[in-house]
């Protein structure tokens, strides 16, 4: 707690330097290079030895598992919160969750649309769902949705963080505070909500986290800065959060899934956006992008681009290939955007 209160706080001329490492002016030192050998020795050459015996069984399993079919697991009778649930993929995934047997609460901002997602789950699926109203961005509007949640229907065991605004603005568009409400509902919201059902899932050691993070979290595309930002925030946060799963004993209790789709056929304005831009990426319907992503939560798989095979096969390889045939990608895939300047 000390050093957390050191590195948080500040005061005026009070920074300290870190002491520096004293490097001999020799062009040879006997002890530094016994120093480095015993170091190989007593350090890297037992690790190496320990990796190389542990990889041929992870590497034998993993070859084996590639021609099996996959196990699934059984969500049924399970609690299921999908933020922006009440239109959109979120209602999608709110009518698949409730397929699989899970009792629903839909959350959003539109309490009016998140009702009527619910009454149709109900209705449809006969299953227990109601309507939550919560501003994902604000922690204190997550905190209490929790506690009603908690109240109405149960403990969470399926978190999907579904919310979010799709803004396309670059750095220097839009007004300040509209640049931090994509922020706050895109990235931080993930924060809150994690941070207020996590603790809960750790101690019964059950649940399941899905971050809608988007393709653009691992393929940025200029013109919409605002939002790639975001969404590698978002790709960042659970790859982090996976390992400390992994670090905290929880690799078979909780599972994360991070999901990069590319285009959804929801909001309207969104697809004019496309046809006006001439963007040409790849368009799935929300029941589709859906099923992809709990098809990949019921065998716990941790990303999953529900898109084409195409797609795919690109963003894999986006990172790996040279600048110059990525951007040739880019420009064949998604089109040329407009200038801002000539952006409405």
């Amino acid at each position: 707690m000390v050093l957390q209160e050191q590195y948080f706080t500040h005061a005026d001329g009070r920074y300290e330097a870190a002491a520096q490492r004293h490097r001999s002016s020799k062009p040879f030192n006997l002890d530094r290079l016994e120093k480095n050998v015993r170091f190989v020795l007593v350090e890297v050459v037992p690790k190496i030895t320990k990796l190389l015996l542990l990889l041929v069984p992870v590497l034998f399993r993993d070859f084996v598992q590639l021609f099996l079919p996959a196990k699934k697991k059984s969500i049924t009778g399970q609690l299921a919160l999908v933020t922006g649930g009440g239109n959109g993929l979120g209602r999608a995934l709110c009518f698949r969750l409730a397929q699989e047997g899970c009792a629903v609460a839909v959350a959003d901002i539109d309490l009016v649309g998140a009702r009527r997602t619910a009454e149709e789950v109900r209705t449809r699926f006969g299953v227990k769902a109601n309507a939550f109203h919560v501003d994902v961005s604000d922690y204190g509007s997550v905190c209490k949705m929790k506690e009603d949640i908690e109240s109405a229907l149960g403990n969470v065991d399926v978190l999907v963080n579904n919310a979010a605004l799709l803004a396309m603005l670059s750095i220097s568009e839009g007004k300040p505070e509209d640049i931090q409400r994509i922020v706050n509902v895109n990235l931080l919201s993930h924060f809150w909500t994690i941070r207020a059902f996590k603790d809960g899932m750790v101690e019964r050691r059950r649940g399941h986290i899905v971050a809608i993070c988007s393709l653009l979290g691992i393929i940025p595309i200029g013109r919409t800065i605002s939002y790639c930002a975001t969404k590698f925030g978002v790709r960042g946060l659970m790859a982090s959060l996976t390992e400390e799963f992994h670090l905290d004993g929880l690799t078979n209790d909780l599972h994360t899934t991070c999901v990069y789709p590319a285009g959804i056929r929801t909001r309207k304005q969104f697809i004019d956006l496309m046809r006006d831009l001439k963007l040409t990426i790849p368009v799935h319907s929300p029941e589709y992008v859906a099923n992809a992503i709990v098809d990949a939560v019921l065998v716990n798989k941790t990303e999953v681009i529900p898109s084409s095979l195409g797609v795919r096969i690109i963003a894999a390889m986006y990172h790996i290939v040279p600048r110059s045939l990525s951007l040739l990608v880019s420009e064949i895939i998604v089109g040329k955007i407009p200038v801002l300047t000539r952006r409405g």
